[in-house]
C-alpha cells in the first residue's frame, strides 16, 4: 500500500486525484494539506466515503504532518511558489515526489534535482501527464525530422484561470522541437509576434511562433502546425476534462513508489515510451 501525502487537495485537479486516490486499492491517503477548508474532512469534500476519515491539514505545519503520517509519495498540482516551497520540505524527507505544476524556476529545479540524488527520492515532474499528450511529444519530434525546412508554430488554449502563459505543454513541445533541430529554443522561440516589428526569419531553424489563448472554461488544446509551401499539417491534441491528466497522475504514484534510480523521471518514462 503506497501512503500519499495530497499537496493542493481543493485544487481544480488536486479534488479529482483525492476523489481518484481515495477509491485506489493500492493507495492510502494519510495526509492531505492545503491554505483553504482546513480541518474539513477530505472525503466529505470530494464526496467519497474514506473509513480513515482524513482532514485537511494547514500545509504551513507540512514538516509536523509529515513527520506524524510518514508518506511514500506525495502528488503536487498547486502553484509554482507553493510547490517550490513545499517539495523540497518533501524530498529532504525521504519523499518521493510527482509534481505537475508548471512555470517553476530553473534555479529550483537545478537545487530539486540535487535534492533528489542526496536523499535518494525519485521524482515525476511533467508538464502534462496525459497519455495522449506524450505520445503527441513523439509525434511531433518524428514529424519536425521530416519537416525542418518549413514554419513551425505552436498554439496552446486553456481556460481563463490558468495564470501562466504559455503553458508548460506548449513549452516542452518547443523544447522537444528545438532539441531534434538541433537548435537553442530561447533563441529560436518567438512568443506571439509582439515584441515590434522584426524581420521574419523562415524556416524552423530560425523561428518557432509561441502563441497562447485564454478563454473561457477550455481544459486545454495543443496544435503544432507545420507550413509548407502550398500545404500544412497539423498535430493536434484536445484534453476533454482533467481526468486525462489526474490518470496520468495515478500511474505516476504507482510508478516512482517503485523507481530504483534517484533521478528526476518523466512522464514517457512513466508510460514506457
Amino acid at each position: 500500500m503506497i501512503k500519499l501525502l495530497i499537496l493542493g487537495p481543493t485544487g481544480a485537479m488536486g479534488k479529482i486525484i483525492s476523489e481518484l486516490a481515495l477509491n485506489d486499492d493500492d493507495i492510502e491517503v494519510v495526509a492531505a494539506c492545503d491554505i483553504n477548508n482546513i480541518g474539513e474532512e477530505l472525503g466529505a469534500y470530494v464526496a467519497i466515503k474514506d473509513p480513515n476519515k482524513v482532514k485537511i491539514s494547514d500545509v504551513n505545519n507540512l514538516q509536523n504532518i509529515i513527520e506524524k503520517t510518514n508518506p511514500d509519495v506525495t502528488v503536487d498540482f498547486t502553484v509554482a511558489k507553493a510547490t517550490e516551497k513545499n517539495c523540497e520540505t518533501c524530498v529532504k524527507n525521504g519523499i518521493r515526489c510527482i509534481i505537475g505544476t508548471t512555470a517553476m524556476s530553473q534555479d529550483f529545479l537545478d537545487k530539486f534535482e540535487k535534492l533528489v540524488k542526496e536523499h535518494n527520492a525519485p521524482a515525476v515532474i511533467s508538464p502534462n501527464m496525459a497519455t495522449g499528450v506524450n505520445i503527441f511529444f513523439k509525434m511531433a519530434s518524428i514529424l519536425t525530422k521530416y519537416l525542418s525546412e518549413w514554419d513551425i508554430e505552436v498554439i496552446e488554449a486553456h481556460h481563463h484561470r490558468k495564470i501562466d502563459a504559455p503553458s508548460g505543454t506548449a513549452l516542452k513541445i518547443g523544447h522537444i522541437i528545438s532539441d531534434t533541430l538541433g537548435s537553442d529554443f530561447s533563441e529560436i522561440a518567438k512568443y506571439g509576434r509582439n515584441k515590434g516589428p522584426s524581420k521574419r526569419l523562415v524556416g524552423a531553424k530560425n523561428e518557432i511562433g509561441i502563441h497562447s489563448i485564454r478563454a473561457g472554461d477550455i481544459v486545454g488544446d495543443h496544435i503544432v502546425l507545420f507550413g509548407g509551401s502550398g500545404e500544412r499539417i497539423e498535430l493536434k491534441h484536445q484534453a476533454h476534462s482533467r481526468l486525462c491528466f489526474v490518470t496520468g497522475a495515478i500511474k505516476a504514484i504507482k510508478f516512482i513508489a517503485k523507481a530504483k534510480e534517484s533521478k528526476i523521471y518523466s512522464t514517457a518514462e512513466v508510460l514506457g515510451l
